[in-house]
């Protein structure tokens, strides 16, 4: 099932749930606007290349509109679509004032050199500055962008509108980044993580983990879980796939993961099957990477009594179904990786107010959130007697209808 169809499915549920009339239905799920460009650059050998750009910009209910852009062989209109919708929910659950959007581009960025990646940004930029801005729609980094994408984007948009830090976020700290937004999604799935099993009455100290992706999200997890006295017992990334039934040494992981660009190799483990990560024996399983990974053919064979979605629509709703039947408790994405658009947010916030946060204040302010919009979702999962991808899900459709309502905007 794609991830546009599962999430249309996900928020009428919601809907039902919360007893919507279908004209609002109908309205909620509709995209403020779609925009599809086409990117036309020279490449480093003189000739010309097209790439096909998207930002489809979801819902501005609740405030600017809010998302990353990817550049990613497999960006197309329905996993923009999606993902767009899903960032409308998610800046909903976290209780953060903007809307849903999303972008990208279709290309695959390790075959682009630094400098065709730049031009490829600022065309992508040129096309988009009218439609984006400080209180209108605020991309940010995702899979295949980050930081130096940002800063290029900033510097053409800010040839148009006068320098405008606030435009993006998750740029470099030397053009208004926020201290600790490196960290900010992996963080995030920490506290989640701690909330979820606080629940349960555990704790992080001795629960065996196992991360599939050790990009960003995945590593900064994985760094943060060890340092608490989580069991790393198994990881994997786009290289292969490690295991250690007593437990991978991450620093040592992370030092070989820098200087041999993946887990491949790392001599304190033994290698494993990519594909048999998933149902690897552990009580916590974190996937971080690509969407619907988790699916009927192998949701039967999952070992994990939890399952935190640090990626995007990692399971799809056939595994749900399956998973649920089995007692596995789901940690929804639209909850559990919002650390990222979180900490996107103050980083926002210091750029309008132009006033620097330390590090501290930052962290402390995302596990205040993070922590708040548990609850909140525990409270709707008892209001509707559902689970917590439908808890997360009626709390941020309400929000969203709520503002859509008030504001007179329903159909």
């Amino acid at each position: 099932m794609n991830a546009l169809v599962a999430t249309n499915r996900n928020f009428k549920l919601a809907a039902r749930l919360l007893g919507l009339d279908s004209k609002l239905e109908k309205s909620l799920l509709i995209p403020f606007r779609e925009i599809k460009v086409e990117c036309t650059i020279p490449k480093d050998d003189g000739t010309l290349a097209s790439f096909v750009g998207f930002r489809v910009q979801h819902d501005n209910a609740r405030g600017p509109m809010k998302g990353g852009i990817r550049y990613h062989p497999e960006v197309e209109h329905d996993e923009v679509n999606a993902l767009a919708q899903l960032m409308t929910w998610k800046t909903a659950v976290a209780n953060i004032p903007y809307g849903g959007a999303k972008g990208g581009i279709g290309c695959d960025p390790r075959d682009l050199s630094i400098s065709e990646l730049e031009r490829l940004t600022r065309v992508f930029t040129q096309k988009i500055h009218d439609l984006i801005g400080i209180h209108a729609d605020v991309p940010a980094p995702d899979m295949g962008t980050g930081p130096q994408t940002m800063a290029w984007m900033l510097d053409e948009y800010s040839k148009f509108h006068g320098y405008s830090p606030a435009v993006v976020t998750g740029k470099p700290i030397d053009l208004g980044g926020s201290l600790g937004r490196d960290a900010a999604t992996g963080r995030g799935v920490l506290f989640a993580t701690e909330a979820l099993l606080n629940e349960h009455g555990k704790a992080i100290s001795g629960q065996k983990f196992v991360i599939q992706g050790f990009g960003n999200v995945g590593s900064w997890a994985a760094r943060l879980i060890h340092e608490k006295g989580g069991k790393i017992v198994a990881v994997s990334d786009i290289t292969g796939a490690i295991k250690n039934s007593k437990g991978i040494d991450i620093p040592r992981l992370l030092k070989h993961v820098k200087e041999n660009k993946g887990v491949k190799g790392f001599e304190g483990a033994d290698s494993l099957d990519p594909e048999s990560i998933l149902v690897e024996d552990c009580d916590i399983l974190i996937p971080a990477a690509l969407g619907g990974i988790i699916n009927r053919e192998n949701a039967n064979e999952i070992k994990a009594k939890f399952i935190i979605e640090a990626a995007n629509h990692p399971t799809d709703p056939e595994a749900d179904e399956i998973l649920s039947k089995k007692g596995v408790i789901i940690l929804p994405d639209i909850y559990a990786n919002s650390g990222g658009v979180t900490v996107s947010y103050f980083e926002w916030v210091q750029n309008i107010q132009g006033f620097l946060w330390d590090e501290e204040k930052v962290n402390n302010e995302l596990k205040t959130y993070m922590t708040k919009a548990f609850k909140d979702v525990k409270k709707m999962c008892q209001v509707h007697n559902c689970d917590l991808r439908m808890g997360a899900f009626t709390l941020g459709v309400n929000r969203v209808a709520r503002a859509t309502v008030m504001r007179g905007w329903e159909a």
